[in-house]
């Protein structure tokens, strides 16, 4: 419990809060560094899933990458781009995009998949061509699992740029480390509660968004299911009657 108040009191010290290293400064490198991993990973992993998924072939190349890729170990992988790359942000890029591409590469293949294909079929019967169809069909459908892939991508990203700091000054690592370096343990839990919290106003954020882009039309339906199930059965006295039924 003392470790905790420690972390708590050197997020509150004042001193943290200005200068260079501050805690600002931290949480807006760790934000920049997640943001430029995130979406230069989605433009190889995103435009690749959705080719999969409206296409239905390479389903197996999906799964045999997203495997391999997630079994790699980020600190493995950025301690080898480091040392052939040297000092700097090039190596904690690469292997935060490495380990950014499964998630994104799965929930865009899994986000085209789902859709109906009498959904599909019937676009085309009304005469929309395949690019008409991906645009406004597949992707509007479709789009809410793909932001969970993005979603599971970036809290990824953000607990794990931390390593960053293993390599190059940057981000909320850098307390982390500094802490274990100089065994000052309020330090070190300080820096580890803001990567926390910053993943979950993060994950509340993307939740937020998730909900957000799912069409009107589909939480219309989805609203009429939920009125028009049938009255839930109770037993009472040892035989079932329903709920807004009088016996």
């Amino acid at each position: 419990m003392n470790l905790v108040a420690d972390g708590i009191a050197w997020i509150l010290d004042p001193a943290n809060w200005q200068g260079a290293g501050s805690i600002p400064e931290r949480i807006g490198q760790h934000l920049l560094l997640s943001l430029v991993v995130l979406l230069i990973a989605s433009a190889i992993a995103l435009p690749a899933g959705a080719v999969i998924g409206h296409t239905g072939r390479g389903k197996q190349f999906v799964v045999m990458v997203s495997g391999g890729l997630r079994a790699l170990p980020t600190l493995g992988v950025l301690t080898l781009f480091g040392l052939w790359l040297g000092i700097g942000l090039a190596a904690p890029v690469i292997s935060l995009v490495i380990l950014a591409v499964p998630p994104l590469l799965a929930g865009a293949y899994a986000g085209f998949e789902a859709v109906d294909r009498r959904t599909i079929d019937a676009a085309r019967a009304m005469g929309m061509r395949e690019r008409e169809i991906v645009g406004g069909v597949e992707l509007p459908l479709g789009l809410p699992i793909i932001v969970g892939g993005v979603r599971s991508a970036a809290l990824q990203i953000i607990a794990t740029a931390t390593l960053a700091a293993y390599v190059a000054d940057v981000g909320l690592g850098r307390p982390i480390f500094q802490g274990l370096k100089t065994r000052d343990y309020g330090e070190m839990l300080g820096g580890s509660i803001l990567v926390i919290l910053l993943a979950l106003l993060v994950d509340g954020a993307f939740a937020l968004a998730q909900r957000l882009v799912v069409p009107a039309g589909v939480r219309a339906t989805r609203t009429r299911e939920l009125r028009s199930r049938p009255p839930r059965p109770r037993t009472v006295v040892g035989r079932p009657i329903h709920e807004g039924n009088r016996q």
